[in-house]
């Protein structure tokens, strides 16, 4: 129960704020005064009463605390002795004499001022009270023996003879506990509450005493007993000496060296060093201490603990991608938001690994599209190393995993491998190829890849040759692959796909001028003759010499025109003539004499509406293409022949266009027994080349039946989708290759699905101008749409 006493009664008093220590009533302790307003109270107070009031901070780190950061209730203390120590600090010796609470602050510069009611205690005292005083008596005593840390004037105060709430004062001066928790003992008016809580803190500390003179025992013993073993071990050495010493102890020394400096984990480097015994007690004529030196240079040299500059700035990385690559503008947003993500993890989560897991992405499409590069550009953006591994053609699992150490000429896995070339921890890791992983009777090497690339389990990644596990979470690892086909579920399910379609003709003109130009000048020596290349004899190439979704083809074709004219410049050289007799600006007419006829003609499309003939739209590894698809019908049985290596859902496509043609027989003006007296051919030219997949369904009804009702189809249609014996047309993929292989072929209108309209987003916007869509849902409307009328 707090006894305030009457208003009357308020005194004032200079205040003084103190960090971390506190003063109870009846207790003493030296302190050391040394702020300013602290040595201004502490003056004020020697010429009055030699009073002052502690109260305490808050918030430690503040020098200068004003009145709200202080608590309310304190000590008025009395100056015993002081001395002046340097820098106009004072050492004091204080003794606690009443609690008090401050109502109000007076004054607050050149000190603090405070006007106080004194807090009186309720201090009754029975059987149970007197109990708890003896039994902290004993406890502190126990404390004591177990190695508590007491000064001497304490542990007078608190072993004399003393009141019970006195007792408890010295007491929670003694106690090892934070501030708040000494200010709240302080704040308790209750003699018996503050006696169990004091109970309690007093236990909680002598658990740790015990606990710290067991360890304490424990490392004496050890300590001796390393003692031992080094006076033992050096009178080894000294023996040793005298018999004729070899020089395998500058060995030892410089792998106990390379382990120390490696900055291993625990377990790692109680590994080597076992290992490092092991050679030292093996004769060195023994054939295993090769293999034992080799371990131990892989354990070392692995950068167990070195990391680069992991510095993520956003607006860099944007610049360098853009420096890099022309286009890929969605492709470039993932990354930079994959980037942003890493550094507000990085930002906020600085201890706590569990909240930093990984992606692994993976970048999926055609050749030669920048996939690989776009790694480099990363790994430049952030600063890290780039380590590339391709995974194309490996068929052993101990490829990744590595071999065991019983092998002859055993090594870690590439994966290990690839972190000791980058010599750091977290490297821009790039598995090349990831879709041509083979397998065979050594192994899987995809499933050794599950580990690695699972960012729960890559923590402790386990290689055979090592038998000791390595943290790869902190490696940035990159996959690529031309399709997802052949990657197994378990594998692809660890990754996030990020898609690069194939370039447009205007987005392969800009990188061909940015970029290949000036890297293939400077590959053939003809960077400082002044070579340019036009525009137009860029398209020329694009049109007329290459057919392909990436640049790889185009970057060739621009290296065959350079050799061509380094060639002219050598030999006019060797004839010591200038250089103005050749072209120094390539012309269109330079590419066709440099590079020979057109390989490709620049429109593919039909020069006439057919009867029977229907433009299709098809995806293929290397981007989208168009496919003809012809039907022809001769008198017969009946029968469908379907050639040009078509595959078996291509085969059943035809089947299907078939029915629907046959159920619908009435819409199409036929006569019911007709198909009982024609034959019917399906062919899709190019036999050469296998063709397979659904989406050709709608062109091929459109073909089949423009062939029997004798209405031709228009040349500058084309169409995609997937048809069904109702007529139905259906969603498809590759929308966005197969439109710009129809827009560079010379097609004006395509026919889509409905359900694939939401696919012109992707696409260019200057293809959108140029062409024009029909969606559609049924068969009835691309009828319409793709023949003429019957004449």
């Amino acid at each position: 129960m707090s006894i305030l006493l009457p208003k009357t009664d308020n005194k004032q008093l200079p205040v003084v704020p103190i960090r971390d220590g506190l003063i109870y009533p009846s207790s003493e302790a030296p302190l050391i005064f040394g702020r300013p307003k602290t040595v201004r109270a502490f003056d004020a107070a020697l010429k009055n009463q030699k009073e002052l009031i502690l109260v305490l901070q808050k918030d430690s780190r503040l020098n200068d605390p004003l009145p709200s950061d202080l608590y309310d209730t304190g000590v008025v203390i009395k100056i015993e002795r002081y001395a002046a120590l340097e820098h106009g600090e004072l050492q004091v010796l204080v003794k606690g004499l009443t609690k008090v609470k401050i109502v109000k602050y007076v004054v607050q510069d050149p000190f603090l001022i405070g006007e106080y009611q004194v807090v009186q205690d309720d201090q009754s005292v029975d059987d149970e009270t007197m109990a708890m005083v003896k039994h902290l008596n004993a406890q502190l005593k126990k404390a004591i023996n177990l190695g508590k840390n007491i000064d001497f004037i304490s542990l007078m105060n608190v072993f004399s003879d003393l009141g019970a709430l006195e007792f408890s004062y010295q007491v929670a001066s003694v106690l090892d506990i934070k501030p708040n928790f000494k200010q709240a003992l302080l704040e308790e008016t209750s003699l018996k509450n503050r006696l169990k809580t004091e109970i309690e803190y007093l236990i909680k500390e002598l658990k740790v005493l015990e606990i710290e003179k067991k360890i304490s025992a424990k490392t004496q013993a050890q300590f001796e007993k390393g003692m031992r073993e080094n006076v033992l071990r050096e009178k080894m050495k000294t023996i040793e000496k005298e018999l004729g010493g070899t020089d395998e102890d500058k060995e030892t020394a410089l792998y106990r060296k390379k382990i120390k400096e490696a900055k291993m984990p625990k377990e790692v480097e109680k590994k080597a060093l076992k290992e490092l015994e092991r050679l030292i007690k093996m004769s060195q004529y023994n054939p295993e201490t090769s293999y034992l030196r080799t371990y131990l240079d892989w354990l070392t040299d692995l950068p167990w603990s070195v990391s680069t500059a992991n510095n993520i700035d956003i607006a860099q990385a944007e610049k360098i991608l853009d420096q890099d690559h022309f286009g890929l503008k969605k492709i470039k947003e993932r990354i930079l938001e994959f980037l942003a993500v890493m550094k507000l993890r990085k930002h906020n989560y600085k201890n706590n690994k569990s909240n930093m897991p990984p992606t692994i992405l993976c970048f999926v499409g055609p050749p030669g599209v920048g996939k690989t590069s776009l790694g480099k550009s990363i790994a430049r953006a952030l600063g890290r190393k780039f380590i590339k591994m391709s995974l194309g053609g490996i068929r052993d699992e101990a490829e990744i995993r590595g071999h065991r150490r019983t092998y002859v000429g055993a090594l870690p896995g590439r994966i290990i491998q690839g972190i000791k070339q980058a010599e750091a921890n977290n490297p821009v890791f790039m598995l090349d190829e990831i879709d041509k992983i083979g397998r065979d009777f050594r192994g899987d090497p995809s499933s050794a890849l599950l580990e690695a690339l699972d960012p729960e389990q890559n923590s402790a990644f386990s290689d055979h040759y090592l038998e000791v596990s390595y943290d790869l979470s902190k490696v940035m690892f990159i996959t690529t692959a031309n399709v997802l086909d052949t990657i197994p579920p378990a594998l692809l399910d660890r990754l996030e796909v990020i898609h690069f379609p194939g370039y447009t003709q205007d987005e392969k003109q800009a990188i061909a001028k940015n970029y290949l130009v000036q890297k293939q000048l400077m590959a053939h020596g003809l960077d400082s003759y002044n070579l340019t290349v036009k525009d137009k004899t860029i398209k020329l190439i694009i049109s007329r010499y290459t057919r392909e979704a990436g640049v790889r083809e185009l970057e060739r074709q621009i290296a065959t025109l350079f050799r061509k004219v380094a060639r002219k410049i050598a030999e006019t050289l060797d004839k010591k003539k200038g250089l103005k007799t050749l072209p120094l600006s390539l012309e269109e007419k330079d590419a066709i004499k440099y590079l020979g006829p057109y390989k490709y003609s620049s429109m593919m499309a039909e020069k006439k509406d057919e009867i029977g003939m229907s433009t299709g739209l098809a995806w293929t590894q290397a981007g989208g293409e168009i496919l003809f698809i012809e039907v022809s019908t001769m008198p017969g049985k009946g029968i469908l022949t379907l050639t040009g290596h078509l595959g078996e859902v291509m085969k059943e496509s035809c089947q299907a266009a078939l029915t629907y043609v046959r159920s619908r027989y009435q819409k199409f003006g036929l006569e019911k027994k007709l198909f009982e007296t024609i034959d019917i051919h399906v062919h899709v030219p190019e036999g050469a080349v296998p063709k397979d997949g659904p989406s050709a369904g709608v062109a091929i009804t459109t073909a089949l039946i423009s062939a029997l009702t004798k209405r031709s189809a228009k040349k500058d249609v084309a169409m995609t989708g997937e048809v069904t014996l109702r007529g139905r047309a259906l969603e498809i993929g590759g929308v966005k290759e197969k439109v710009i292989a129809a827009h560079s072929a010379g097609i004006k209108t395509i026919i889509l699905p409905k359900d694939n309209k939401k696919d012109l987003i992707e696409l260019p916007q200057k293809t959108v101008k140029d062409l024009q869509f029909k969606f559609v849902s049924h068969m009835d409307e691309v009828v319409e749409i793709a023949l003429n009328k019957k004449k």
